[in-house]
């Protein structure tokens, strides 16, 4: 997961979204723990479960990154609007774990990442993505780079 989020950073550019989901334990944060050392962020990237988001500073002039934790949050964008990421995507990345029906209304473009992995199954490291590009950033963006 951690490969595939370097390999996904050399994608990303300021104002892309990319949107996480898949079941506890599939991989969200390791895979966004990957991307932040894709995009030479500072800081260690960690789940941000609690505080819900956390901003890493690039430490060169490559996007910060912006890594929210959706998961304890019930409403759509109108309880997202606190953390003013609206504000933020233009010159960041945006990585939301548990976004679905919450975060689409901030771009019409974004990566969508399904995350699919044995449930139950502790011994099966084992990961299935489905990875979909929304809109016209992603119409033609060649996502094979991906494969492993």
């Amino acid at each position: 997961m951690r490969e595939l989020g370097r390999r996904l950073a050399k994608l990303l550019r300021a104002g892309d979204l990319v949107m996480l989901s898949g079941e506890l334990g599939a991989g969200k944060t390791t895979l966004t723990r990957g991307l932040g050392e894709g995009l030479g962020v500072r800081g260690a990237v960690t789940s941000p479960t609690f505080v819900i988001a956390r901003v890493h500073p690039s430490l060169g002039d490559g996007p910060p990154l912006v890594h929210v934790d959706a998961y304890r949050l019930s409403g759509g964008l109108d309880e997202m609007e606190d953390l003013d990421l609206d504000v933020s995507l233009p010159e960041s990345v945006v990585v939301v774990e548990w976004g679905e029906g919450k975060v689409e209304e901030l771009t019409e473009d974004r990566l969508q990442v399904v995350i699919h992995r044995a449930v139950g199954d502790t011994t099966d490291e084992v990961r299935q993505m489905t990875i979909t590009g929304v809109g016209e950033r992603w119409a033609s963006a060649d996502l094979s780079v991906l494969a492993a």
